[in-house]
């Protein structure tokens, strides 16, 4: 099995039931109501949601945050990952009682002794909700640029896509841009293909969350096959969510076959029942991926990662080295 890469996942809700029930406990909260026999429980995206929201709520403190950050990318390491890329919530720090700072130098710990366990390389990409409102995301915007963390590389937008219009946000990317730092949008899983158009039209990203309906609109697939825009897909997130019935209705052959980029990622691995390791185990199964083409993804991966020419290049020699052997 060829090496990973992760540019789709968010930290929160990266936290294994184990963990949550371990910080349930901390805190003397019950999570009967939304873990039951070792597995998160939820039935639309609504109850998801309030599902995720309770267990991030029980990350509080700098420690909680570092084993979160510590935890997850070792496991991913494990799995025999490389890379890892996390969208980070300042608008989860703030309602826990943390400033964006502490939050995130927390969280830029925990990937370190990650790093330091395994050799995995991590980033993070600062991200605003949606449903939390414009001023927010703008203010989370201002956070990312001027942070100043070594391992905060990026800027996206998640949350509800039934919520707010892409042209809202022009502002907000246009902060973290002038910063230099990378950028991301969720489009096109909840919403059609229109979502992915307007992200690309008022956004202009270099890489979309998800973006899988754009399938819907064959001339949007030409134009985001010929921009290069990376599509940051979530197969194991996608059927669980009900955006396509079951793998075989699912576009990322396709999309792969039409001349886009594609990667895989998990999203938030144990509310959709799955890691970054079912995701290219579903890849092998379902979309007839063998070891080359696999390890085709881990390279667009890297190459679409929010990192330095040196750290770029040595991920990809680790990759090289791996495939040839």
């Amino acid at each position: 099995m060829p090496l990973k890469a992760e540019l789709h996942c968010h930290i929160e809700g990266a936290a294994s039931p184990e963990l949550v029930i371990r910080q349930a406990e901390k805190y003397g909260k019950d999570p009967s109501p939304f873990i039951r026999d070792g597995s998160f429980v939820w039935h639309d995206f609504t109850s998801f949601l309030a599902a995720y929201d309770f267990s991030a709520d029980l990350f509080r403190s700098e420690d909680d945050y570092a084993l979160l950050a510590d935890h997850y990318l070792t496991s991913l390491a494990r799995d025999g990952a490389i890379y890892s890329e996390v969208f980070t919530s300042p608008d989860h720090a703030i309602r826990a009682g943390l400033s964006p700072q502490a939050y995130t130098d927390a969280l830029g710990e925990g990937m370190l002794r990650a790093k330091a366990k395994t050799g995995i390389e991590g980033r993070m990409i600062v991200t605003g909700v949606r449903h939390v409102g414009v001023e927010a995301i703008e203010q989370v915007a201002r956070f990312a640029a001027k942070c100043d963390h070594p391992l905060v590389t990026g800027f996206g937008v998640a949350g509800d896509e039934r919520m707010g219009d892409f042209e809202d946000y022009v502002r907000a990317f246009e902060i973290a841009r002038e910063a230099g730092l990378g950028i991301t949008i969720h489009a096109g899983e909840l919403m059609g293909w229109e979502s992915v158009a307007a992200a690309i039209d008022h956004i202009r990203p270099s890489r979309i969350g998800h973006g899988v309906r754009a399938i819907e609109n064959a001339d949007l697939v030409r134009r985001i096959a010929d921009e290069g825009i990376v599509l940051e897909c979530c197969p194991g997130s996608n059927i669980a969510l009900s955006v396509f019935p079951d793998f075989a209705s699912h576009p990322f052959p396709a999309l792969k076959e039409a001349g886009c980029k594609v990667t895989l990622n998990s999203d938030d691995p144990p509310y959709f029942w799955t890691s970054l390791k079912r995701e290219y185990d579903i890849a092998r199964e379902h979309f007839g991926m063998d070891d080359k083409a696999l390890a085709a993804v881990t390279r667009t991966a890297i190459e679409a990662a929010f990192v330095d020419r040196k750290t770029r290049s040595d991920l990809l020699s680790r990759l090289n080295n791996s495939t040839s052997r």
